[in-house]
C-alpha cells in the first residue's frame, strides 16, 4: 500500500469518526434537557469511569487501550461543556455585586510596609494622593484589618516580573474571605541607600524585604562582606537605617523611601532585570466588583489523580479563554497535594465565563471566586 492509498483510507475513517462525534454530540444535548428536568448534576464521574473501562476492554494491545481511553476521555469532557452552555441556571456562578465604582467617602485604605514603600506609591497610584490611609508590617495584618473593619480596601504585592509570585499572598487570599477588586503595575527600580556620606564599599549590612534582596542578587554578588539582612519591607528597612545612623548600614528600597528618611541615593536602578515590575492587587471585605473588570481570579483545588487539571485547563480552552497566570501553592495538612490559582481574561457577565466556571465549580473538589478586576 502505497502513501497516497493509506492517506485516502485515514481521510475516509477522520470524516466516518467526525460524523459520529456530530451525532453523539446531539444526544449529548437530549441529555442536557433531561438532566435540567431532573435536577441531576452534568458530571458523573461513576458513569464515565465505566464507559472508559468498557471501551478500554475492546481494544487489542495496551498501547490502543490507553489510546482509546483517553480519546474518549476528551470527547466526554467536550459534552460536559456543551451541557454546561446549554443549561440555564438559577443560580449565579459567583456571590459578587457589580458596582459602576469604588465609593471612596469616608473610606480607609491600609497597605503593607512603611511610607515611602512601593505598596504606598501603587496605593496613591490607584485611589489618588488624598485616601484616608494607614500601613501596617506584614501581609497578614492588612487581611485582618479587613476583616475587623478597620480598613475597607487594602493593598498588597502579589507577584514580581523578576521573582515571581509571593507566596504569603497567595496564602493569605484563602485564609481570608475578602475579594480582589483591582490590580495595579508599577515599574520598580530599586536603589542602594545609605546615610548621607556613606559610600557602597564600606556596608558591611543591607537591609531589605527578602524579595528587594532577590531582585538584587546579581548586583550583591558584588560586595560578598555585605551582609544581606532579610527585614520586614524595602520601606522599613530604609526606616531603619536612618534610625540606626550607622555609616556602614544600607537598605534597597525606592528613591521615594532616600527622600522620606533623609537617605542618600548610593546607587540606582541595581536589580538585575531592566524591566522589573511589580503587580499589587487592591483587596476589599465587601463582595463586590467594578463592572468594567477584565480579569478573574480564582482557587481550585482539584482530585488528586491523573487528568484534573487538564480537564480545569480545558474549561478555558473550550470557552476561548486566555489563562494568564496559574501558580500552586500546597495545601496544608496533605502531602503533595497542591491547590491552583488561576488567572484568566474576562468579565463576569461574559457567557463563556460563567460557563467555564460553572464547569469548574463542578468538577473540581473545592473552587472560591477570588475576585473579578481589571489592571489599572
Amino acid at each position: 500500500m502505497d502513501l497516497k492509498e493509506s492517506r485516502e483510507k485515514i481521510d475516509s475513517i477522520d470524516k466516518q469518526i467526525a460524523e459520529l462525534i456530530q451525532e453523539r454530540m446531539g444526544v449529548s444535548v437530549e441529555v442536557a434537557k433531561y438532566k435540567k428536568e431532573t435536577g441531576k448534576k452534568i458530571f458523573d464521574k461513576v458513569r464515565e469511569q465505566e464507559i472508559l473501562e468498557k471501551l478500554g476492554g475492546m481494544a487489542k494491545d495496551e498501547f490502543n487501550r490507553q489510546g482509546v481511553q483517553e480519546i474518549y476521555a476528551q470527547i466526554m469532557s467536550i459534552s460536559r461543556k456543551l451541557q454546561y452552555s446549554l443549561l440555564k441556571r438559577d443560580e449565579a456562578a459567583h456571590n459578587l455585586e457589580p458596582v459602576k465604582s469604588l465609593n471612596l467617602n469616608g473610606k480607609k485604605v491600609v497597605f503593607f510596609g512603611e511610607h515611602g514603600a512601593y505598596t504606598e506609591q501603587a496605593m496613591f497610584e490607584f485611589f489618588g494622593e488624598k485616601v484616608e490611609s494607614y500601613s501596617v508590617k506584614t501581609f497578614k495584618e492588612v487581611m485582618e484589618e479587613l476583616k475587623l473593619g478597620n480598613a475597607d480596601y487594602g493593598v498588597l504585592p502579589i507577584e514580581n516580573s523578576s521573582t515571581g509570585g509571593i507566596t504569603d499572598c497567595f496564602d493569605l487570599l484563602i485564609d481570608y474571605d475578602n475579594y480582589i477588586i483591582g490590580e495595579h503595575e508599577i515599574k520598580v527600580n530599586q536603589c542602594l541607600l545609605g546615610l548621607p556620606g556613606a559610600k557602597a564599599e564600606n556596608l558591611t549590612r543591607v537591609f531589605s524585604h527578602e524579595q528587594g534582596l532577590m531582585q538584587c542578587a546579581s548586583f550583591l554578588e558584588k560586595y560578598p562582606k555585605m551582609e544581606q539582612v532579610p527585614y520586614m519591607s524595602t520601606a522599613i528597612s530604609a526606616k531603619k537605617v536612618a534610625q540606626e545612623q550607622n555609616l556602614q548600614y544600607g537598605a534597597i528600597a525606592s528613591k521615594r523611601a532616600a527622600e522620606y528618611y533623609g537617605l542618600e541615593v548610593l546607587q540606582e536602578n541595581i536589580n538585575y532585570e531592566a524591566l522589573n515590575a511589580t503587580r499589587f492587587i487592591i483587596i476589599a471585605r465587601e463582595p463586590i466588583y467594578l463592572e468594567d473588570s477584565n480579569k478573574v481570579s480564582i482557587c481550585v483545588q482539584l482530585p488528586h489523580e491523573c487528568g484534573s487539571l487538564h480537564n480545569m485547563i480545558s474549561h478555558f480552552i473550550y470557552n476561548n479563554l486566555n489563562m494568564t497566570k496559574i501558580e500552586s501553592r500546597p495545601i496544608q495538612g496533605k502531602k503533595w497535594e497542591y491547590r491552583f490559582f488561576v488567572e484568566f481574561e474576562g468579565n463576569f457577565q461574559d457567557s463563556g465565563v460563567q460557563n467555564a466556571l460553572y464547569g469548574i465549580q463542578e468538577e473540581a473538589s473545592k473552587c472560591r471566586i477570588l475576585g473579578n478586576f481589571k489592571t489599572v
